[in-house]
């Protein structure tokens, strides 16, 4: 019997944030997942769309992960530094995963997280965070399966929260 691996024909990369080409890339595949339910059903608008790449390219902490299959974009992971302060060391918020709607169930999600990984552990970091929804089962599925946990502190779950500017 003949196997075959779902994400044959797939590779995940260090995008450049320099490079115009994957600043424009990148803000494509998150305006695709905005679009999706999961990332609230609204897609970018223009001037996020074309202000995203540039700022991407600034942010002095922010790298980016693409997968491609058969070189065409199918997924992202949009990442940022950061510190943990009880740790002294770095730590990787993985902001953004979204993978195309026509390319999921091929295990791209676990590629990019693994890649996402192999960074954070290549530039010193202690942990990988990440926000999820929690009716986004998939999503949650594949983090617990990738070995992510909920945060907590004393047995508390935490909390996000965000003031606007």
């Amino acid at each position: 019997m003949k196997s075959t691996c779902l994400t044959d024909g797939v590779t995940v990369r260090l995008a450049d944030l320099q490079q115009p080409a994957d600043g424009r890339t990148v803000a494509g595949l998150i305006d695709a997942y905005a679009r999706d339910p999961m990332g609230g059903g609204t897609g970018l608008t223009a001037e996020v769309r074309q202000a995203l790449p540039g700022q991407l390219a600034r942010h002095p902490t922010a790298f980016a992960l693409l997968a491609e299959a058969d070189g065409q974009p199918v997924g992202v992971a949009v990442c940022v530094l950061g510190l943990s302060t009880f740790k002294a060391q770095p730590t990787v918020n993985l902001h953004d995963l979204a993978i195309l709607p026509a390319a999921r169930g091929r295990g791209i999600g676990r590629l990019l997280l693994d890649g996402v990984a192999a960074e954070a552990r290549r530039r010193g970091a202690c942990k990988v965070t990440l926000e999820v929804r929690p009716d986004n089962h998939v999503a949650r599925a594949l983090y617990d399966s990738a070995g992510f946990d909920l945060s907590s502190l004393g047995g508390q779950a935490y909390l996000m929260m965000e003031k606007p500017l």
